[in-house]
């Protein structure tokens, strides 16, 4: 009798490898071993939810009226908060009815949004290095993906209107994230300006992921895609709750833009899902309305620990450039301390010897190899344990030069 097997749908067989996985591995033996492994791997904060909003959810959660199903859209006040937010904090005037949609997390939203514009013969334009999802979503959809080297400047907008002009059928989507993740990079006023020209001279969508907009340090402000003149004709900006109010379990996101995207994302999810439980957003209301304060405090939480990195890692002997925005360090790795490794294997070594976990900038694409992601999450006595450790094992391996 044949053997019965179950074969996954093409989707699957197109997602790129999943490079976090050996890594998950290694984390998850070492951890039952007994082992303290110090994770600043994954972008996961580790400081609580300010209790006043963590008191509105079990007080919400107590009324039967929320426990529901709830709109797919989130419920208006929600949106509504948002919208008020926008208006003072970017000078974004948007109808909380047609022009925001809350999300099970950004990340489940911008993957929705991936569903509904996109499909086979379609191309999306993905900057390289990226967060995985924004290459995954696109896969899922059965769209095609055209990287293009990452920049925060006009020779960056000059590299993706080559693309535009020399390929065909066009682009269909451009999707961007500024503050950048994993790079941490930024841009400035202005720079939307030059993307929404862009995308109207050649017809293309605009996705832009704004997670890391609210972390932000030394007096930077992040600019929002959506206060460009015309942003709301061509594209959304995606927005969560997760980093500036220590919510990230908690998954709350928010789609934001133009009323078409949001409306062919209200369409898919209507099929998917009925809407974060209710209890969580009233509990967001409160959090966007009294969170101006904690979103400063948290800022200043990981603008001291950027300073604690950076300072280890120049001691290390590793580049970096101090980050402006993010919950995260970009570094590349002196080519004589990889000792002819790929950045996954070095990552493996450093769990397996130093026992801290980072990100091999590999898994975000080609141009992050030779690079590592530290995430900001833990606090300032695990993050300085953690780069004694790093620099124990960098001076225990003799430096070579060049790679095998």
């Amino acid at each position: 009798m044949a053997k019965f097997i179950i074969e996954p749908a093409r989707r699957i067989k197109r997602l790129p490898p999943y490079l976090f996985g050996k890594l998950n591995a290694l984390k998850l033996r070492k951890r039952q071993a007994g082992i303290d492994i110090i994770d600043l791997g994954m972008g996961n904060p580790s400081d609580p939810t300010p209790e006043f909003i963590v008191d509105k959810l079990a007080q919400a959660a107590s009324d039967v009226r929320n426990q529901r199903y709830s709109n797919v859209k989130g419920v208006f006040n929600l949106r509504r908060e948002m919208a008020k937010k926008y208006q003072a904090k970017w000078d974004v005037t948007l109808d909380p009815e047609k022009e925001i949609s809350a999300c099970i997390g950004s990340k489940e939203g911008f993957s929705h949004a991936c569903l509904a514009l996109l499909g086979p013969g379609d191309t999306a334009l993905v900057a390289d290095p990226a967060f995985p999802i924004h290459v995954y979503a696109v896969a899922l959809a059965g769209a095609n993906v055209i990287s293009v080297p990452l920049g925060c400047d006009q020779a960056f907008i000059d590299r993706i209107a080559y693309v535009c002009e020399h390929l065909y059928p066009r682009p269909k989507v451009m999707i961007l994230n500024f503050p950048h993740n994993p790079t941490a990079m930024t841009v400035d006023e202005g720079f939307f300006e030059e993307v929404v020209k862009l995308a109207k001279r050649f017809g293309v969508a605009v996705m832009h992921d704004f997670a890391y907009g609210e972390t932000c340090f030394d007096n930077y402000k992040a600019p929002s895609f959506l206060s460009a003149k015309g942003a709301k004709d061509v594209g959304v900006e995606f927005t969560t709750m997760s980093k500036q109010y220590n919510m990230a379990g908690w998954r709350v996101g928010f789609c934001a833009g133009n009323k078409e995207i949001v409306d062919a994302l209200y369409t898919v999810k209507g099929y998917y899902d009925y809407g974060i439980f209710q209890a969580i957003q009233i509990a967001s209301i409160i959090a966007i309305r009294n969170g101006e304060k904690i979103i400063k405090q948290q800022a200043e939480v990981y603008s001291e620990r950027r300073d604690l990195v950076c300072e280890w890692l120049e001691k290390i002997g590793w580049e970096v450039d101090k980050p402006r925005a993010s919950m995260f360090v970009w570094t590349r790795v002196p080519d004589e301390h990889l000792h002819g490794m790929s950045t996954l294997d070095y990552t493996m070594d450093l769990m397996e010897k130093a026992e801290v976990a980072v990100a091999p900038g590999r898994a975000f694409g080609e141009n992050g190899e030779g690079f590592l992601r530290i995430a900001l999450v833990e606090n300032e006595q695990r993050l300085r344990q953690a780069m004694k450790q790093i620099n124990r094992f960098v001076q225990a391996k003799p430096k070579r030069r060049g790679r095998k």
